[in-house]
């Protein structure tokens, strides 16, 4: 039997996103199952990104019967994840919103160009997707529980590997294997006063009306975006995406009343209420970023070299230095290594060694050896306006090219063994479970293989 997987929170956004950008006509109820529908446009938008996904962009034969297989199953999913009261909290959600709109104003190129796109505000996409979303996250919360004791072997590995044409093993480039420990020094409360104390200034000859707002964001903002929009943002209440120290602080304003200087993770801000309307606000901000000096990066610098020599004299692995040093959010979380944005793997080539804030890292992988650590560096993070830091680059594995064997890539092979067997543990389940609920589609689905499988088990209940 074909592998059945639930589709991602994130394909289904691809698939709403794909719908929003085509003149639809008026949608259709394609099938029920339990308590859920599954509207045409769903396939349709499923059709779309599969096409899109694709390197001749042409779909199978069988893309339709696929696309409602994968999408019933993911709703029998949800079910019954629902029945088992299966864990998923609304900053799940949340976070995995956000995730997928960056992931789209990078597409894109702005926010401005996304809603232009898809002709919705950032918050009507939140809105638009949230659903989806936890639909998304309660199917993988019911896979992850289907599929947790489903381990394998090294004869089962070693049995899927010798299946394989020895003409049809995959060709791997040379890849590697990089962490990083950063450190990014705090401001001194000299300099936190000094930006305090100019953004009290521009407050004065605002209030004195000797300096118009705008002009002042435009000439001394430290937001990226202050030449274009003079430092004017609509915010929503439940908007999720902003600093919750600036939203608070935005939302005691009155109109035309100017705050005084509000700390965020940015900085410092100077926020003026443009306009109130509900849960909607306008302001108009400045942003000062309290400087970094050179003492500071130097006294990062020394306590980097320490590290380092911590770690190359065996006091101390890599992944331990960087959960007690490294100042990046999810160092903790990725043990400071680089990861693959196409898989999230920690192996990568050269050339996705593409984000500014790495490209100096390809110029000192000549120097380094497997093992080795370089001195510190200066670092300049990716975020808008980028924060100063040092850094020491840490070089775990290089691999030579080379068609995949099993002393290189077991842990590969390795993955992909246990990926069919949960995947055949999916399947179980579905074969067993799907039965029990109700399920109806349209005539144009009923000959689908799998379809017609779970219709049949289901008419001899």
């Amino acid at each position: 039997m074909n592998k059945i997987f639930a589709l991602s929170a994130g394909t289904l956004l691809l698939c709403q996103m794909g719908m929003a950008q085509q003149k639809m006509v008026a949608d259709k109820i394609a099938a029920i199952v339990g308590d859920k529908i599954v509207l045409r446009s769903d396939i349709e938008g499923e059709m779309v990104n599969l096409q899109r996904s694709t390197v001749d962009n042409t779909l199978p034969p069988n893309a339709p019967c696929m696309i409602m297989e994968q999408i019933i199953a993911q709703k029998v999913m949800v079910m019954q994840a629902e029945r088992d009261s299966l864990p998923v909290s609304e900053q799940d959600v949340d976070g995995q919103i956000e995730n997928r709109i960056r992931y789209f104003e990078d597409l894109y190129g702005s926010r401005e160009k996304m809603k232009e796109v898809t002709g919705y505000s950032i918050y009507q996409l939140r809105e638009r997707f949230r659903q989806p979303i936890k639909e998304g996250l309660l199917a993988k919360a019911m896979q992850d529980k289907i599929t947790s004791s489903v381990k394998v072997t090294p004869s089962e590995v070693k049995k899927y590997f010798d299946a394989i044409p020895k003409d049809s093993l995959q060709f791997y480039e040379s890849e590697l294997e990089i962490g990083q420990i950063v450190i990014q020094p705090k401001a001194t409360k000299e300099m936190d006063q000094y930006s305090i104390d100019r953004l009290l200034e521009f407050k004065k000859q605002v209030q004195e009306k000797t300096s118009d707002f705008g002009r002042l964001a435009i000439l001394y903002s430290e937001d990226p975006g202050a030449k274009e929009n003079k430092g004017v943002y609509i915010l929503n209440r439940n908007d999720k995406q902003w600093d919750p120290d600036f939203l608070a602080a935005s939302f005691r304003l009155k109109e035309n009343e100017i705050s005084s200087p509000i700390k965020s993770q940015f900085g410092y801000h100077l926020i003026q209420c443009i306009k109130r309307q509900g849960d909607n606000i306008t302001v108009q901000h400045i942003l000062l970023k309290p400087n970094v000096t050179r003492n500071d990066l130097a006294e990062a610098t020394k306590k980097l070299d320490s590290i380092r020599l911590v770690i190359l004299n065996g006091k101390m692995t890599f992944g331990e230095a960087v959960v007690k040093y490294s100042d990046l959010p999810m160092a903790k979380f990725d043990g400071g290594m680089l990861q693959n944005r196409m898989n999230g793997s920690s192996l990568i080539t050269i050339d996705q060694l593409d984000q500014p804030s790495e490209r100096d890292i390809v110029l000192l992988l000549d120097t380094l050896k497997p093992g080795g650590i370089s001195k510190p560096m200066p670092y300049i993070d990716d975020q808008p306006g980028g924060r100063n830091g040092v850094r020491i680059i840490y070089l775990k594995t290089r691999t030579h090219p080379h068609r995949e064997n099993m002393t290189d890539d077991y842990a590969r092979i390795q993955q992909r063994t246990l990926q069919l067997k949960q995947a055949e543990a999916r399947d179980k389940w579905l074969r067993e479970k799907i039965p029990t609920y109700y399920i109806h589609v349209e005539d144009e689905f009923k000959q689908c293989s799998h379809i017609a499988q779970w219709i049949g088990s289901i008419a001899k209940q």
